[in-house]
């Protein structure tokens, strides 16, 4: 950062870390233990899809390279946004499985050249009583947070705050609570 960005208060980007995601299987410890959650077994990668044939195929390349594992298929949703989610599942015992697969899935589409199209990535949680709990990677920002839902466009607001206060030393918590983005009928929650 040079002198002019410091006195007008600009900051440089933060870069993704895409190794991140290899932490949540010790957060999803410490939120079984801690908060009584523990994994589904679903995940998924929400981009913003464009026109062309190099997306395209490389869409569907990741897709087939999931497939092949043996594992469950992959599914593909396009939500009322427009956003495309890639929805993978695994054993909700092999956690580290999933984040296995949801990185493979931001690699390739990073690799490909098409890594600001990728918005976050996300892993479902739930409890004894049934609540729902998502671990959100922020792409861009490089950064998670806990999303809550608990019915028609409402979010749990407390447990959000209980998880970032469980998490705190697992993961990189977005400190900015305004980029904690409720993601309605996210695939995996």
């Amino acid at each position: 950062m040079g002198f002019m960005d410091a006195l007008f208060g600009r900051r440089n980007p933060v870069m993704p870390n895409l190794d991140a995601l290899f932490a949540v299987p010790t957060a999803a410890l410490t939120l079984q233990s801690a908060a009584g959650f523990t994994p589904t077994g679903v995940g998924s990668v929400c981009y913003r899809a464009t026109e062309g044939a190099a997306f395209s195929t490389t869409q569907s390349d990741v897709q087939q390279l999931l497939d092949a594992d043996g594992g469950p298929a992959v599914e593909r949703h396009t939500d009322d946004f427009g956003f495309t989610w890639l929805v993978c599942r695994q054993d909700s015992d092999d956690i580290s499985a999933l984040v296995t697969e949801l990185h493979a899935v931001n690699r390739a589409l990073e690799d490909s050249g098409f890594g600001p199209q990728l918005l976050c990535s996300l892993v479902g949680f739930t409890d004894a009583d049934g609540r729902s709990l998502g671990l959100v990677y922020l792409y861009k920002r490089g950064s998670f947070y806990p999303f809550a839902p608990t019915g028609q466009q409402q979010r749990d607001n407390a447990l959000e705050l209980q998880a970032r206060g469980v998490l705190d030393g697992d993961l990189t918590i977005e400190p900015d609570l305004t980029r904690w983005l409720a993601i309605w009928g996210a695939p995996g929650l």
